[in-house]
């Protein structure tokens, strides 16, 4: 019996009845299906997936598969996965190699930012993207104790630094260009050409996602590094106390100043509560309720996600797993970001697994909306936002 062979075209009208659940679009109206070619013994395609993290993936193959299998049963498929690449506007002074670009703000040192950005980058490589993290608080480099590299050099290739692959991360720090416990005082713009020599003389290898982990507050180097890597993204940590959010709203107004161009994703409330890691069904507010979520509302953004605060009974607090000294070694073992078993089964691996899939996906619903008009929103049913948050339909109705 001579089976039916479809063409092309056939191809794509079957295709087009699967809809990418964020964009509210079917793939072929995307261009998200390219290279079509149907022979006897099989249909193939490449699809072309609008983030290198995406959370989805596997459910749009598996949607096209079911498409092609309803028109052509027992036909063989083939689905090639590549990703469309952002491209930069024209005059951009962005670095050849670098992607997107995630500044982690806060407006308060001390809040957990630069634990936050060592936990999204380690997350966001998971999701199988390449990931490089830029340590740019000049004030406390904290990233090469994050990652347990402290007097690490970064290598030099043909005149340009290359980052410490760390967990499949590739990591470059000031503090990894200075001797250990050496303060960095700099007048602003000292600081800011530090950090534009940091990002134009570094050999970036086709980095999808560049997570900076920025000095807390607003100044010169929030102003220079917005300039050279503009149309990027931001998120900002802070705690539910009230210091923590006022300063949190500076920084938050700075993303809208015009000429800064930070396209603000929403808040992370870190030290949300504090819970006992023996029994985290108990719940401490120790900073207050619910500033965040006021926050995020002030400033019509999406709150991303709340972390608690754990810690083993006859810890102090201050030793905890997402506050206190990054040079606590009780800190680093409970946070083993280069362990990939006791990564695995720390507390917050699961929580920075939905953050950094929302963020993923908000950005590709951004690039999306930016490029035909439209704001789509993501789909509830989805991944993503973890416990005792908005809906992701409420929380990013507002994603511009």
């Amino acid at each position: 019996m001579n089976r039916f062979t479809p063409n092309a075209e056939q191809v794509l009208e079957a295709l087009s009845s699967v809809v990418d659940p964020d964009l509210k679009r079917d793939l072929v109206y995307l261009n998200m299906v390219q290279d079509v070619r149907v022979d006897p013994n099989r249909i193939s395609f490449t699809l072309y997936l609008t983030t290198p993290a995406c959370p989805l993936r596997d459910q749009i193959e598996a949607d096209c598969r079911a498409a092609l299998e309803r028109d052509f049963p027992g036909y063989p498929v083939e689905i090639l996965m590549d990703v469309r690449v952002w491209e930069k506007k024209e005059g951009s002074l962005r670095p050849e190699g670098i992607g997107e670009v995630v500044f982690v703000l806060s407006g308060k040192g001390g809040v957990g930012k630069s634990t936050v950005a060592a936990g999204l980058a380690r997350s966001l490589a998971d999701l199988g993207a390449q990931v490089a993290l830029l340590d740019a608080d000049v004030h406390g480099p904290s990233q090469p104790t994050l990652w347990q590299v402290q007097g690490r050099r970064p290598d030099v290739v043909e005149g340009k630094m290359k980052p410490i692959n760390c967990a499949g991360v590739a990591v470059l720090s000031l503090g990894m260009l200075i001797e250990e416990g050496q303060p960095l005082v700099w007048r602003g713009p000292m600081a800011g050409n530090a950090l534009k020599q940091l990002v134009t003389d570094t050999l970036w290898s086709s980095v999808d996602y560049l997570v900076v982990d920025m000095p807390p507050g607003t100044g010169d180097v929030h102003l220079t590094l917005s300039q050279l890597l503009p149309d990027s993204f931001a998120v900002l940590v802070t705690t539910p106390h009230e210091l923590s959010l006022a300063d949190a709203r500076k920084s938050a107004a700075m993303c809208q100043i015009e000429s800064m161009r930070i396209n603000l994703l929403g808040f992370i409330e870190n030290m949300s509560w504090f819970a006992p890691a023996d029994r985290s069904d108990e719940r401490y507010y120790l900073f207050g309720q619910g500033g965040g979520s006021a926050l995020a509302e002030e400033f019509n953004v999406p709150l991303l996600t709340q972390m608690p605060l754990m810690a083993r009974e006859g810890r102090p607090a201050q030793r905890s797993e997402m506050g206190g000294s990054t040079n606590d070694a009780s800190t680093l073992a409970d946070f083993p970001l280069t362990d990939e078993q006791k990564w695995s089964k720390s507390p917050y691996q699961p929580i920075f697994q939905s953050l950094s899939a929302t963020i993923a996906r908000a950005i590709s619903i951004h690039r999306a909306g930016v490029s035909d008009g439209r704001t789509p929103q993501l789909n509830s049913d989805q991944p993503g936002i973890t416990t005792n948050q908005p809906s992701q339909d409420e929380s990013l109705a507002a994603l511009k």
